[in-house]
């Protein structure tokens, strides 16, 4: 009985002069094109069945190259179609600078199924002597999470990547305030613009972009409460409203201290809004510019700096200040977990090994501790 024919687009199968059977489809590239690939099999049904998984894949918006494909066709197809849409703009934006800064000139002629382990060391041995052991550690990420990929997709067997242990890099000592230079700090910053940015910073450990990310719907001054739900970014020559860096929103119990600082917060903002006149931008951002624009996250730390200098305090970044928080707070004794839901951690153990400073006086304490308890009675 005569074999049916394939349907369009689901290739054909014929007997070559060697006995083998022969079979084509044309079927999607990494870099978007669609290019025919040939199958074989001893018998018509093993061809067949390879045929069959062809078009599955095609019709799956799964790549089947003709040929492996280089580094430098599949890393940037991985970034559109795995990165853009399912992670935030900032990952994407980080991915792709690793990408075209340190991958694609590194090892980007080399074909996925040829990547070997010591290619992937030569790489990370390039990229820490050029930038940074750091951020070789950080291109060692974005190629093992590329590989994967490919794997998941079938298009190599194994991930190289994993074989091969990302730079040692020895982490940045840290050096938040004591409780001494955080009073001083947030005294130099009272007669400031973004006061009360400075002081929710401070006093709750708020990210950068979670401070200029609040909206007075967010804020209960009566209940004294706060709800972290946004933050705001700038990626790539864009200003956005984004959601917090773990996606969940959390609620925090507002200290007294914050309070008299964001009521006069809203009676400034007023004040602004009334002489802008038609120029206003409305919004219900906490804090604007004076048209009531959202304020450029780069410049809260430009003022922070700006703070810290006239103060005569050491230099630390802003996002110092919520290591600093974490450590006042671990000081006062509360618990880890508490730490970790006020500071919008996912792990507990970022809380534990990162956000905590000890100081010499509390480890000073600690030991008088083990004094009176070691030391012999007479």
């Amino acid at each position: 009985m005569a074999r049916k024919r394939n349907p369009n687009g689901a290739g054909s199968i014929w007997q070559r002069k060697d006995g083998r059977y022969e079979a084509r489809v044309y079927v999607p590239q990494p870099d978007g094109t669609r290019k025919r690939k040939t199958v074989y099999g001893a018998t018509w049904e093993e061809c067949d069945a390879k045929r069959q998984e062809l078009v599955r894949r095609d019709r799956q918006g799964i790549p089947t190259p003709t040929r492996s494909a280089k580094l430098s066709e599949w890393l940037p197809y991985w970034l559109e179609q795995f990165i853009k849409d399912d992670r935030k703009k900032t990952t994407y934006a980080k991915y792709e600078t690793h990408v075209r800064l340190y991958l694609i000139p590194n090892i980007g002629t080399k074909r996925l199924e040829n990547l070997g382990a010591a290619d992937v060391r030569r790489m990370l041995a390039t990229v820490s002597t050029q930038a940074s052991p750091a951020t070789a550690k950080e291109s060692h990420r974005v190629l093992r999470s590329a590989l994967s990929a490919a794997c998941r997709e079938e298009l190599i067997s194994r991930n190289v990547a994993k074989l091969v242990p990302a730079p040692r890099v020895e982490q940045r000592e840290l050096k938040p305030w004591d409780l001494e230079q955080t009073m001083t700090f947030l005294e130099a910053a009272r007669g400031d613009a973004l006061y009360a940015a400075f002081v929710l910073a401070v006093a709750l450990g708020l990210r950068r972009g979670e401070v200029l990310g609040l909206r007075w719907s967010d804020i209960d001054l009566e209940r004294r409460a706060l709800t972290v739900r946004n933050q705001i970014q700038r990626v790539q020559n864009e200003l956005y409203a984004d959601s917090t860096k773990n996606r969940r929103s959390r609620v925090i119990p507002l200290p007294l201290m914050c309070v008299p600082p964001l009521r006069w917060q809203r009676l400034r903002q007023a004040t602004q809004r009334d002489a802008a006149g038609a120029d206003w931008l409305g919004s219900d951002y906490v804090f604007t510019t004076r048209t009531g624009r959202t304020v450029e996250p780069m410049n809260l730390s430009r003022s922070f700096q700006r703070i810290t200098e006239v103060a005569g305090l050491p230099r630390i970044r802003l996002h110092d200040a919520r290591h600093g928080c974490a450590t006042l707070l671990f000081a006062a004794g509360v618990p880890a977990r508490v730490v970790m839901e006020i500071l919008g951690h996912s792990q507990i153990a970022v809380t534990m090994n990162i956000y905590t400073h000890v100081s010499d006086e509390h480890r000073r304490e600690a030991m008088g501790h083990m004094d009176r308890l070691l030391k012999r009675t007479k």
